[in-house]
């Protein structure tokens, strides 16, 4: 018997410090490899840690809701040196255990101590079960909390892996749309464009806000403290708030098309079991109107001879999403190649990985301009902070009956609101005004979309 201790790894996230969460074992349980024994949270996601060896649990050496440094011990184990993965090391009941020298290594997060090995790390090989199915651990964790059974799935990976898509695929039972594709965007993706040297100084990159647990100072306040996700949040709005000159432009709109094509795909075979909104419909109006003014897709970049306006030629659409941990905004990347029904699906998967409180830091990175839809909150129009990097964020309102004049008639029709804030140094009055425009264009007449 040996006593090992596991320290925190580095998730692969360029951040030195996480915070313990919640302990799913406790001093004297047996674990498996690959079991979870907690949730930790970094500034930009919440990460479960699996078990790296097989054994019992000797001490816990951080309590729940610590923070800790990369590289330092959290956990002891008791193990059978005959089975032990090796000091610090994940691995799969199937893999062979690691080379010497290994340092921390976390699930496809990378190395913590710097150690080399010729061996794919045993931890990124999925787990075969007793049925022959080929799925790594989050994979099955999810397939179970979507009631999916794993041998019912096709496999689609390397080497007949199951992975997200094909066990989100099965759950939703949705075949290929055969209709309304985006119109082409150039082979180029991104171009610099000279930009204004007087100009203030440039936005900084942040995450999206999530809400630490309170605690209490006394019967009349309570504080709670600013850390994690929160803290990065506030220090990347306050940044563009000040930085980048917003400027908010919107327009009340006729939605009633809109609220009829939502209609008849919810109707429609292609779409069984996605769920599908007015929320859609505002994607590809956004992605179209996009590509019909391009600078509100593009970025201010500081550089060491002034400044230059990145534009992009391509869309990684965010969305705002209300999550357990508060607002994040993970985005979709290279949103202008989905056809309506894979827009449809990516959008499913978003809000999907967003409750679980799962969106992984890639799905947060690299948007180039972001949607808000405040109507769920039945908000009619607001005045949205751009996201850092962005040079533009779209808020959609409610969407209710309201009357509405028709051919020199008062009728009753579903009526929005569609509001834009944009960086005004990268874009003027003319061009976000075409922006919103063109967006509600779409939103009124949704054929527009139809080629």
């Amino acid at each position: 018997m040996s006593t090992q201790n596991f320290t925190l790894p580095d998730v692969g996230e360029g951040l030195t410090e996480a915070e313990i969460v919640t302990w799913k074992v406790a001093p004297g349980d047996t674990v498996a490899i690959n079991d979870v024994i907690c949730e930790i949270e970094t500034a930009k996601s919440l990460v479960e840690l699996p078990s790296p060896h097989a054994g019992v649990v000797g001490e816990l050496l951080a309590a729940e809701g610590e923070t800790v440094e990369v590289g330092a011990p959290i956990i002891t184990f008791v193990t059978d040196a005959r089975d032990d993965a090796g000091p610090g090391v994940v691995a799969t009941a199937e893999a062979p255990a690691p080379e010497e020298g290994g340092g921390s290594v976390l699930v496809g997060y990378g190395t913590g101590g710097g150690a080399t090995s010729r061996r794919k790390r045993p931890a990124e090989r999925p787990v075969r079960s007793s049925v022959g199915v080929i799925a790594k651990p989050p994979i099955r964790k999810l397939a179970r909390d979507l009631g999916v059974d794993l041998t019912t799935v096709t496999p689609t990976g390397a080497d007949g892996e199951v992975t997200r898509d094909d066990v989100v695929t099965h759950a939703q039972q949705a075949s290929v749309f055969r209709n309304i594709e985006t119109p082409e965007w150039g082979a180029v993706r991104e171009e610099t464009v000279p930009a204004p040297q007087s100009a203030p100084s440039g936005l900084a990159r942040g995450l999206s806000p999530a809400a630490p647990a309170a605690t209490a100072s006394d019967d009349r306040t309570e504080s709670i403290p600013v850390k994690g996700v929160r803290k990065a949040t506030s220090s990347a709005m306050v940044q563009s708030a000040y930085s980048a000159p917003h400027v908010t432009v919107w327009k009340e709109i006729d939605a009633s098309r809109t609220m009829e094509l939502v209609k008849r795909l919810k109707a429609s075979p292609d779409y069984t079991d996605i769920r599908v909104s007015p929320l859609l419909i505002m994607a590809r109006a956004v992605i179209w109107a996009a590509r019909r003014t391009p600078m509100v897709n593009a970025a201010w970049v500081e550089t060491e001879g002034g400044a230059e306006i990145s534009v992009r030629h391509y869309v990684n659409l965010g969305i705002a999403a209300a999550t357990p941990r508060g607002l994040l905004v993970p985005n979709i990347k290279d949103a202008q190649d989905l056809s309506m029904k894979d827009l449809a699906r990516a959008l499913n998967r978003l809000t999907l990985t967003a409750r679980e409180g799962k969106t992984s830091p890639a799905d947060q990175q690299g948007g180039t301009i972001t949607i808000t839809n405040i109507g769920v909150f039945g908000m009619d129009a607001g005045t949205p902070i751009i996201n850092p990097g962005e040079a533009g964020i779209v808020a959609m309102g409610t969407i209710s009956q309201k009357p509405w004049v028709v051919d020199g008639e008062v009728r009753p029709r579903w009526v929005t609101t569609v509001a834009g804030s944009f960086d005004h140094r990268v874009i003027d009055g003319d061009g976000m005004s075409r922006f919103i425009a063109d967006v509600a264009s779409v939103l009124e007449e949704p054929a527009l979309l139809v080629e």
